[in-house]
């Protein structure tokens, strides 16, 4: 049975979130369909470029992405400080790049002045906006809903495009942030669609290492702010670099072609992890096979549970396994 989204997400405990969603159609969300012969990679740019321009609006940062042929995986960054420290006005600007808003918000947003009784209702709406924009479930709705239109009307039809819902998982501690990033980035090498992680196309991955060539970071991702410290900016808590050669390497691992020798090489963000290069390689390559909630070192599963008052520990096995 599945959970409610208010029963999988807890700030408290954890900011990280991976979402997975897949088309319903026989057709590709992207890629070329076999029976008719016609292409829709032009759809993977779609994906991408309204994901981007989310995360520019949302208080939602993109940690990773990678748009397959008929589903889109996702590691968000949920950044409620941020929602709950702009102000009023900043928060009705954003929300109507999104949508058109109420009658009371444009009259704000024109600087027209407000009566009591408008003001009462202006407050309890903008703390609507304010909590959606913080939300995976906006976030996911609204990208969702507009490529669901788009390939509608391209295919000049009507009805479901996506799955009902879309999955998510929390992400509780460093160790599952990085499986389940170099697991999405190194989706498309796993399904045979790109070599190297540069020639995987619309990836973060890829978006990451162009940037890279140039010493800097992509400004539509979240940064990687380096090894944890005392006073930490906001950030993954790794190194960039670290992070790349990791990626690189697991995927020369993977690849049936590529078998590299994973103890000879220098890992220091897994040592740092304690995570060992086989349970690793499980990760990077199993993730959503073996994992089917909240996701991390079983002490991050307890707190998380007990905050969600839920009693049972999904993964709980296969955490103690491969995380410990």
């Amino acid at each position: 049975m599945a959970i409610a989204r208010k029963r999988q997400v807890s700030l408290v405990d954890t900011k990280h979130y991976h979402c997975i969603s897949r088309c319903v159609r026989r057709a590709f969300l992207c890629g070329e369909d076999c029976f008719t012969g016609k292409s829709y990679e032009h759809r993977r740019g779609w994906v991408e470029d309204k994901l981007l321009e989310l995360a520019k609006v949302f208080c939602i940062d993109i940690c990773a992405y990678a748009v397959m042929s008929n589903h889109t995986h996702l590691v968000l960054y949920v950044d409620d400080k941020k929602a709950n420290r702009l102000n009023d006005k900043a928060i009705v600007i954003r929300w109507h790049k999104l949508c058109k808003g109420t009658v009371l918000t444009q009259k704000y947003a024109q600087g027209e002045k407000l009566s009591k009784v408008e003001l009462i209702f202006f407050n309890q709406t903008v703390k609507q906006y304010r909590e959606r924009l913080a939300s995976i479930s906006w976030f996911m709705r609204l990208l969702n809903e507009d490529i669901a239109r788009r390939a509608n009307k391209e295919d000049n039809c009507t009805g479901r495009f996506w799955e009902g819902r879309f999955r998510s998982q929390a992400l509780l501690d460093e160790a599952a942030l990085a499986a389940c990033m170099a697991y999405v980035d190194l989706n498309p090498i796993r399904a045979k669609m790109a070599n190297t992680p540069e020639e995987s196309d619309h990836t973060s991955v890829q978006k990451r290492l162009t940037c890279a060539t140039e010493g800097k970071q992509p400004q539509q991702l979240i940064r990687f702010a380096g090894i944890p410290r005392q006073v930490m900016p906001k950030g993954l808590p790794f190194e960039l670099k670290s992070y790349l050669e990791l990626v690189e390497l697991t995927g020369r691992t993977i690849r049936e072609d590529k078998r590299g020798h994973i103890d000879n090489m220098n890992l220091p963000l897994l040592e740092r992890l304690n995570i060992s290069p086989e349970n690793w390689l499980k990760l990077t390559t199993q993730f959503t096979r073996l994992f089917h909630g909240a996701v991390g070192r079983p002490t991050s599963q307890t707190s998380y549970c007990e905050n969600l008052k839920r009693k049972r520990r999904s993964n709980i096995s296969n955490c103690e396994k491969l995380f410990a």
